[in-house]
């Protein structure tokens, strides 16, 4: 499971032009990808480990006050706005198009992808998500720029 984790100080995901998942305040965006080997396990590791991460600052509240970051999101109750991204496992090391061979299919990364989601919304996370294998339009300011892979 792997997932790019950016620091946002708003986000918004639009499906057909609707708004169907937004940061209201600075947050993190994390986009999803599962593949072929995924468990529930790692789903619950993987979002342990990105409620923890300190990426954060107390000056979230306040951006300008951002010095370095020491805080996790889970400490600063920050929201996080999660999208499905079966993308993050594309093979582009032949040819030009990419190979998707390595991202699992909708029937075994739904449920995993939404474990992931409750096991957030369990730790105390409020989280808003795009539309699963939707067509989506995301937007962000990212911060810093901060932008992480994690992987589990």
């Amino acid at each position: 499971m792997r997932t790019v984790v950016q620091r946002a100080l708003q986000a918004e995901v639009r499906v057909d032009g609707e708004v169907v998942g937004r940061l209201d305040a600075p947050g993190l965006l994390l986009l999803v990808g599962v593949t072929h080997d995924d468990t529930f396990d790692k789903a619950e590791r993987l979002a342990t480990k990105v409620w923890g991460l300190r990426i954060l600052s107390g000056g979230e509240v306040n951006p300008a006050a951002w010095s370095r970051g020491d805080v996790s999101a889970s400490e600063l109750g920050a929201p996080l706005l999660v999208v499905s991204q079966f993308t993050l496992y594309a093979d582009t090391r032949k040819g030009r198009r990419p190979s998707w061979d390595a991202a699992a299919k909708a029937d075994v990364a739904k449920p995993i992808f939404d474990h992931f989601v409750d096991t957030l919304r369990g730790l105390g996370a409020h989280v808003e998500t795009g539309v699963f294998g939707g067509h989506m339009e995301v937007s962000l300011v990212n911060n810093g720029p901060i932008t992480l892979i994690v992987e589990v």
